[in-house]
């Protein structure tokens, strides 16, 4: 089969469902095995994807697609280090910075796992020695806060990791700064003390506009009270471009570095996970790297019919190509996770938000979803109206944690939510079911027929249900390799590169440009809106 005949198919199957519509709800007595085949545990998460429109025929279409697309050989080939980033001739080798000691991963043929187990060791005796007050400031005063400095795959993953894991009170606290506006600086700055902090700046090419610019307020911070001859004592650097983070004042045992093969949205794996490991203890972060690394071996390992990415995969490839769907929502029922919906933002459209194909054609049919969502139970009073009753169908992934935080009643109570939501929004409630129900209120006809349509719910929209026993380090690496592996599979499918990112350039390279005519430099020729605006706010 040709991988044209192999997408038609697919895509016929789900077209099939519109012309002779069968409700989700309706599918588990038609397909008597459905919630087996669509359930599946993996590396200590249990995923339920029976509640997605894609049919016991669907997948069956879609697992011949992932066989036709070669997603097997593809993945073996990431693994295998091979260049798949191929815009930028790069390996993609995240799975190596969470692999065990001893193994023996290579980029391009040359060996890689010996450096990055240096990198951890040394990520390992900085966390532990900060922590244990072994490693002190200038001034003798032990380190008592880390403000993590970087941009989007540099903040966003360890931004998630810190607020899903952090203790009530730990020895070290954690502050981020990633935004150019001054605001966010001066509140992470805000309240600490320059003798006691230790600033990490994270970027991997060390010429991030927004980063440099937060860095050189940092260092004027620290060198107001410490001098600048010490002001380096309280910096230390993750870059794949070491030389830059010397020249800027980190001392070089302070500086770690990072491969080409590591992609920023995928980078928290890496040194760029060194505030984490800090403010959490090495021990934990180690957990984090593990649960990642148990997802790798299923990704790897299981059959198709069984691997959670890849059902995952088909399931968002059914509704977007299949069903016309363009948005997924994402809702943690966990507090601590609502800054997944923000980390998936970049994972999921940076990575796949492409409109041509490997070879530089454009793409035959629509690729990444819009994603957007919060922490169970806010969602539920902000956006959940539009999920349920809305003109569009939004599939929704939900998480749950089955042993969260505080007592044992309040995390029923999130639990029944994230499960009644799921159930609601599948099953809805029919015009009669309201009719009947108002009927034996007592309302009278005329009231019944304005609100029996308002109090409708069509249901038939789909979600899937991820479950892990706790929020823990092993569950949090897991789920977050599970989204970086549904990624991959959906690249492979749509015949794009998931790995480059050149649709972020342009719009930096005119601001350069701008830059200089807002702080008086010569007007350039733009649009007369562009020109508009520049004149109005130039300084």
């Amino acid at each position: 089969m040709t991988l044209d005949a192999a997408w038609t198919a697919f895509e016929a199957a789900a077209h099939a469902t519109e012309a002779a519509p069968t409700r989700i709800v309706d599918l588990f007595s038609a397909e008597p095995d459905r919630l087996r085949r669509f359930s599946v545990e993996a590396a200590g998460l249990s995923v339920d994807l029976s509640k997605q429109a894609l049919t016991a025929a669907g997948l069956e279409a879609g697992l011949a697609l992932v066989r036709t697309a070669k997603v097997e050989a593809a993945r073996g080939r990431m693994f295998e280090g091979f260049a798949i980033n191929t815009s930028e001739g790069r390996a993609v080798l995240h799975p190596a910075l969470r692999a065990p000691d001893g193994a023996a991963y290579t980029a391009l043929g040359e060996p890689v796992s010996g450096e990055v187990e240096g990198v951890r060791g040394r990520m390992k005796a900085l966390a532990d020695d900060l922590r244990s007050g072994a490693v002190r400031g200038a001034t003798g005063e032990a380190f008592k806060a880390v403000v993590h400095i970087g941009i989007g795959g540099s903040d966003l993953g360890p931004r998630l990791v810190w607020e899903a894991l952090r203790p009530l009170d730990g020895p070290i606290e954690l502050r981020f700064v990633a935004n150019v506006d001054g605001g966010e600086i001066a509140a992470a700055l805000h309240g600490l003390d320059p003798r006691s902090t230790l600033v990490v700046l994270v970027s991997k090419t060390f010429t991030t506009q927004e980063t440099l610019a937060n860095a050189n307020v940092a260092r004027a911070w620290l060198a107001g009270t410490l001098g600048e001859a010490d002001a380096g004592k309280h910096l230390a650097a993750v870059s794949a471009a070491p030389d830059k983070a010397v020249a800027f004042g980190v001392a070089e045992d302070r500086v770690f570095g990072f491969a080409d093969w590591v992609g920023g949205r995928f980078s928290i794996w890496s040194a760029v996970g060194l505030s984490c490991a800090i403010g959490l203890g090495y021990a934990r972060f180690a957990e984090f790297l593990a649960g990642a690394a148990a997802m790798d071996a299923h990704f790897l390992e299981a059959p198709l019919e069984r691997n959670a990415p890849v059902l995952m995969a088909l399931a968002e490839v059914w509704n977007r190509n299949g069903l016309g769907r363009a948005v997924r929502a994402v809702v943690p029922y966990a507090q601590r996770l609502r800054l997944l919906p923000d980390f998936l933002q970049q994972l999921e459209m940076e990575s796949n938000g492409k409109r041509v194909t490997r070879e530089g054609a454009p793409v035959a049919r629509a690729t990444a979803v819009a994603v957007f969502g919060d922490a169970g139970t806010n969602g539920q009073h902000a956006f959940f109206q539009m999920l349920h009753q809305g003109t569009d169908i939004i599939p929704v992934d939900i998480v749950l944690a089955a042993r969260g935080e505080g007592s044992s009643d309040m995390n029923a109570k999130l639990l029944a939510n994230g499960i009644a939501q799921a159930e609601a929004l599948m099953v809805g409630r029919s015009e009669a079911e309201v009719r009947a129900e108002l009927e034996a209120k007592g309302m009278d006809a005329a009231e019944i027929a304005t609100l029996a349509p308002q109090r409708t719910f069509p249901g038939d929209r789909p979600s899937t249900t991820i479950v892990m026993d706790a929020l823990e380090p092993q569950a949090l690496g897991a789920l977050i390799a599970l989204y970086e592996h549904k990624v991959f599979v959906e690249g492979v499918l749509w015949g794009i590169n998931s790995f480059d990112q050149w649709g972020v350039e342009l719009g930096k390279t005119l601001a350069v440009r701008i830059l200089g005519e807002l702080e008086g430099g010569a007007l350039l020729p733009h649009d007369p809106s562009t020109a508009a605006l520049i004149g109005r706010l130039k300084g």
